[in-house]
């Protein structure tokens, strides 16, 4: 709701987001209740915790439901940036979830956490032009680069991730094409041109895309069938554009 111009004025969205200050850790992380079975390395209980993969959403939507800045937002951010490696966001929880790491290498980055950190540093002023968003999204374009090759923590740049799917929540060519848009440095790198040169040519004659893949719990909506346009996944696309 806070994407399409909602805010605080709405009764949900004010609900939520003082649900969202009530959790927060001694580095200024929000946290959300989480429940890792013990078999892969958590506790198997309901606790309050975060993931690298998750913490930067809760940050995003404080930021758009304008929530003051010093105070709550950037403590936590600083520590998540003190997690950035040479080749991204790697893969990191809280000390509530134990040992759980996701299914990839310790070493690798996690290209979901290191795409949402660079979508959250990209609405930060300080960030947005710094060596660590600069970081994040060279991360990304390599992984596009050697998509034949490198897909750690399961995360493939293939077939299904070219397709185009609404709404952009999710690792997939309009979620990251989405992110990168959002930095004009890299708008002529070739890899980034081949990105939306691919999302170009879905398009029909009269400017409209059609869904490619959708999730189904969303198929009343107008981006959850594949066979009509979506002029909710067209609006996607062309406020891609209307960045470059």
């Amino acid at each position: 709701m806070l994407d399409l111009g909602f805010d605080t004025k709405i009764p949900q969205i004010r609900i939520a987001v003082q649900e969202i200050l009530k959790h927060r850790d001694d580095n200024g992380i929000f946290q959300s209740m989480t429940n890792v079975p013990k078999h892969f390395g958590g506790t198997g209980e309901d606790v309050f915790s975060w993931c690298l993969c998750d913490a930067p959403l809760l940050f995003l939507a404080l930021l758009k439901a304008d929530v003051d800045y010093e105070e709550y937002i950037q403590p936590g951010i600083r520590h998540l940036i003190s997690l950035l490696r040479e080749n991204g966001f790697p893969c990191a929880v809280s000390p509530e979830l134990g040992k759980f790491r996701g299914p990839g290498k310790k070493d690798d980055c996690c290209p979901y956490a290191t795409l949402i950190m660079a979508d959250l540093l990209s609405y930060i002023p300080e960030y947005k032009n710094s060596a660590i968003a600069s970081t994040a999204i060279r991360s990304i374009l390599d992984l596009w680069q050697n998509s034949l090759s490198q897909h750690p923590y399961m995360f493939y740049m293939g077939t299904d991730f070219r397709k185009l799917k609404a709404p952009s929540s999710w690792y997939d060519i309009v979620s990251v094409a989405d992110v990168l848009s959002k930095y004009e440095a890299i708008h002529r790198d070739p890899r980034f041109v081949e990105m939306i040169a691919l999302i170009k040519e879905k398009q029909d004659s009269e400017g409209f895309f059609t869904p490619e893949s959708i999730y189904m719990k969303l198929n009343r909506w107008d981006f959850g069938q594949k066979k009509q346009v979506s002029p909710y996944l067209t609006y996607l696309c062309r406020r891609i554009f209307a960045r470059l």
